[in-house]
């Protein structure tokens, strides 16, 4: 009768249906157990909550929001606060990252000591404990604004923040900022070209050169051409805070310092292991080419080392994004503190808000992987 379980592919196909079936059916229970306890209990479902009004404030949203508006507006602003300090803290640790994992291995003793100090110190103290310290001990105990530490005049920093100029949103602003983007465009376009022409002769196009003067002259036509009307909002002290400008907070800075420097430490180990794994032949084969140390890790080390240091990076990026959720911390408002914390103690609905947070990371952590996946496919060596 089971003779057919002696066939492995049936086999396998059998105990693959049960597993999915009893996987089906635990979830069925689990959900309706719940909706079962809902119910009894009399507690609202749906999201109709996002269209009540909020009745809180939110001191920093990148966008316009008053007491007034809705639990959807504050999940917007949540949501974008999230991916500001997301991208913010993965720019400055891939930078520090990049120089601390090449200084680990430089022939001066002390900067290679200092910069394993650095990783060691910085990698095991918990991530909430340095938010916590640069929020309490560093920043907080800043000056007030009146004894604010002042550089050029123009930027300003006390234990209320960071404050610096702000350009007004007019038509050279944009112009500026527009010409800006095209200069990186055309660059990155011609860096392809570059290449592409040095695989197939040989010869080398210095893109850098171009891309410098490019940098220089293009804004500054685009200033003059839309009339150069470029103001800008200079904080000034004004009775006990400064007026004008652009603020960013304490609890921003202390978010933006700890992810910054804790996921550095991982990504320099990365970028070290990366160039470690290099065979020496080729920097021997760089040298005898005539390289310096310079044109050597530039043009034939880090190409390689890159490509090899890629995956645990993208693992690091995924997990300062989700890190960022210890925000609540300090109370920078991003998504788990003004809308996972806040709007649900007021509307007491943690289904729907749980959910559609957590939703918010999975889907984030899965664009950004994806992106970076089909980058780092790009940048591996295609063999022929």
């Amino acid at each position: 009768m089971f003779v057919f379980l002696r066939n492995q592919k049936i086999r396998g196909l059998l105990f693959q249906a049960l597993t999915v079936i009893g996987l089906v059916a635990f979830l069925w229970y689990i959900g309706s157990n719940t909706l079962s306890n809902i119910e009894q209990r009399g507690i609202q479902t749906g999201f109709g909550f996002l269209e009540g009004t909020a009745g809180f404030g939110i001191d920093q949203s990148p966008i316009a929001y008053t007491e007034e508006n809705t639990h959807g507006r504050v999940f917007v602003v949540g949501l974008l606060n999230t991916i500001i300090i997301a991208c913010v803290g993965i720019v400055f640790a891939t930078l520090l990252g990049l120089m601390i994992g090449i200084l680990q291995l430089s022939n001066n003793w002390l900067i290679a000591k200092l910069a394993k100090a650095y990783i060691n110190f910085f990698r095991n103290i918990p991530l909430l404990l340095q938010i916590l310290f640069w929020y309490n001990v560093v920043l907080r105990s800043m000056p007030s604004p009146k004894e604010s530490y002042t550089f050029f005049n123009m930027f300003f920093i006390n234990n209320r923040g960071l404050y610096f100029p702000l350009p007004e949103y007019n038509t050279t602003f944009f112009s500026i900022l527009f010409s800006f983007i095209l200069v990186i465009i055309g660059s990155i376009a011609l860096n392809i070209w570059a290449n592409r022409r040095k695989a197939l002769s040989g010869k080398d196009f210095m893109v850098w050169p171009i891309f410098v003067m490019l940098l220089l002259v293009v804004p500054m036509l685009a200033y003059f051409i839309s009339g150069a009307t470029l103001n800008f909002s200079f904080p000034e002290l004004r009775g006990f805070n400064f007026k004008g400008g652009k603020t960013l907070s304490p609890e921003f800075l202390a978010l933006a310092f700890a992810l910054s420097i804790y996921t550095a430490t991982f990504i320099a180990e990365a970028v070290r292991s990366g160039i470690q794994a290099v065979n020496y032949g080729q920097k021997e084969a760089a040298i005898s080419l005539g390289f310096s140390g310079y044109q050597s890790l530039k043009l034939v080390i880090l190409p390689q080392a890159i490509r090899i240091a890629i995956p645990p990076i993208i693992n690091q990026y995924l997990n300062l994004l989700k890190n960022s959720s210890l925000a609540t911390a300090v109370g920078y408002p991003e998504i788990v503190t003004v809308f996972a914390g806040t709007s649900l103690n007021q509307v007491g609905q943690a289904i729907e808000i749980i959910t559609m947070t957590m939703l918010v990371y999975l889907i984030i952590s899965l664009l950004v992987s994806a992106f970076l996946n089909w980058f780092n496919h790009k940048m591996q060596i295609k063999e022929r």
